[in-house]
Order: structure tokens, then C-alpha cells, then sequence
């Protein structure tokens, strides 16, 4: 069906996410052979069958479900029980049905240019993240010093992060090159609907930054889900050190390892990396 994989790599380069659902194995009389298959989108849009009736609208609602946890399943119909007979469909056969989620490739989106910025842009396109970076300065945010890129903006970061196009799918990683312009950016972050924001720098600059943001009648629920200080407990301390123990949150996070966590807490900033404190803005 070169229309329906068609379609799959459509949904994709949307950022949409689509469930596949194929019959895996056919016994006896059923509606459809082996190989036949039906793609359910996030909006609930289908395309293709898999033979109608009671089964498919089962199939259709776990489909659904695996689109919202990530991970596939396989079920069983038999198509002579109490379920198929309610709706006429008893065909006296049996079948299996594999659901498989198919996500897009998430998109790491780089808040700032400088050094720890470009490693890190580096870095997740190797491992398999899409790759956007912005800054306001022309000099670094310069598309041949990002060649893994998909796209590099210069742009007004506050102005950038509430209108540019961000997913739920989305990570945002702010590295930008001062104090003020990460808590503007990190304003501006907390009002979208993203996967992760991970902020670079200390615990007690990070602190401040909350308390800045609480005083201004930012929700603190908004400010727990912010991974700060970014990246893993690696001791890092060079930007190319950094940019291993951000991307490294990424892949947990992206691999479901990873908890939500408030740079403001110390319980948990005490398990994680400072390895960003020394770091003077002129190495971002």
C-alpha cells in the first residue's frame, strides 16, 4: 500500500506521531488476510482497514493507547465469541493483530550559539536528534558552523521561543550567554507545551532565576518540570564535557530514565551535576 507508507512518512515530517496496525495471523474465516493494514493518526483519522466491525474499533482504541504510551502490543480476536457475536461477525476464525507507534524523530531545539551550545548541537545529531539552534548573535548563529542543523535562526530569543513552531515532542535547552537572557528565555520557555527545558548553570543562580520568575506570579508547577542544573552527574567540566552530560539527559529522558526535577530543590539538585557553576558566560 504505497499510499498508506506514503502517508506514514507524511505524518513524520509533520512531527505527528502514527500507530501502524497489521494483521500478524489469520485462522480459519476472517475478515481480512494476513498483511492487510490500517494506520490510526493522533486526531483519530484512520486510513486503510483491517475488515471493519467490532474487532477494528478494538484495534483502533488500543492503537490510540499505544500512540500514548510509545509501546506496542499484540491482540487477539476470536471472532466466534460473545464480542464478535454482538455486532453479526462471527466468522468462526481467529486473528492477531500487531500495533506498532511510530513517533518522528524528536528535534532538540538549542537555545543559544556559544560553546556549549555548538557541542551540544553537535553531539545530539550524531545519537539521532533533529537539531534547531538560535541565538541573537549573527556571528554564532551561523548556519556552516551547525552543519548537522536543520535549521539555525537568528533571532530575538524571548520573541523566538513564543512564536516558533514547538511540539509537545520537543526538548528546549537554554545555553545562552548571560544571566539576564536565560531567564528571559526560560520566561518565554515555560509558557509552551514541550517534552523537556533543561536550563544551564548553578544551583544558587538557578534559585535566583525561581525566585525572579515566583515573584512574578510564574506557576511553580511550570518551574518542577525544568531540568536545572541541566545534564547527568558526569563531573563534567570543559563545554565538550558539558555537552556530553546534557545530551546524555536527552537520550534518559528520551528513553523514559529520567524524572522531572526543580533546580530550586536541593534534594535533588544534590544528585545532580554542577558542572556548570564555574562556567564564565564567555565559554557558553
Amino acid at each position: 500500500m504505497p499510499s498508506l507508507f506514503g502517508s506514514i512518512d507524511e505524518a513524520l515530517a509533520r512531527g505527528e506521531a502514527v500507530a501502524l496496525v497489521t494483521i500478524v495471523r489469520a485462522q480459519g474465516s476472517t475478515p481480512q488476510r494476513v498483511g492487510a493494514r490500517m494506520l490510526v493518526f493522533e486526531d483519530g483519522r484512520t486510513l486503510g482497514t483491517i475488515g471493519g466491525g467490532c474487532y477494528e474499533q478494538d484495534a483502533f482504541g488500543k492503537a490510540r493507547l499505544a500512540l500514548q504510551t510509545g509501546r506496542s502490543l499484540l491482540a487477539h480476536y476470536d471472532l466466534n465469541d460473545d464480542f464478535a457475536e454482538e455486532q453479526g461477525l462471527i466468522c468462526g476464525g481467529q486473528m492477531d493483530v500487531f500495533i506498532d507507534p511510530i513517533t518522528p524523530t524528536p528535534r532538540v531545539c538549542i537555545v543559544g550559539a556559544g560553546h556549549v551550545g555548538y557541542h551540544t548541537a553537535q553531539l545530539a545529531a550524531t545519537v539521532g536528534f533533529r537539531v534547531v539552534v538560535v541565538d541573537d548573535r549573527a556571528s554564532f548563529a551561523d548556519a556552516a558552523r551547525f552543519p548537522t542543523a536543520e535549521r539555525v535562526d537568528v533571532a530575538d530569543i524571548p520573541e523566538w521561543l513564543r512564536t516558533a513552531d514547538i511540539g509537545p515532542r520537543d526538548y528546549l535547552v537554554i545555553v545562552t550567554r548571560g544571566h539576564r537572557e536565560d531567564l528571559d528565555a526560560l520566561r518565554a520557555a515555560l509558557a509552551r507545551d514541550t517534552a523537556y527545558v533543561g536550563l544551564i548553570g548553578s544551583k544558587a543562580k538557578i534559585a535566583r532565576l525561581y525566585a525572579r520568575l515566583g515573584a512574578e506570579g510564574d506557576d511553580p508547577t511550570k518551574m518542577a518540570r525544568v531540568h536545572a542544573p541541566i545534564g547527568l552527574d558526569l563531573g563534567a567540566v570543559s563545554p565538550e564535557e558539558i555537552a556530553v552530560s546534557i545530551v546524555a539527559e536527552l537520550i534518559a529522558h528520551r528513553r523514559g530514565r529520567l524524572q522531572a526535577r526543580s533546580g530550586a530543590d536541593e534534594t535533588d539538585a544534590a544528585r545532580t551535576a554542577q558542572p556548570m557553576q564555574w562556567l564564565p558566560p564567555s565559554l557558553r
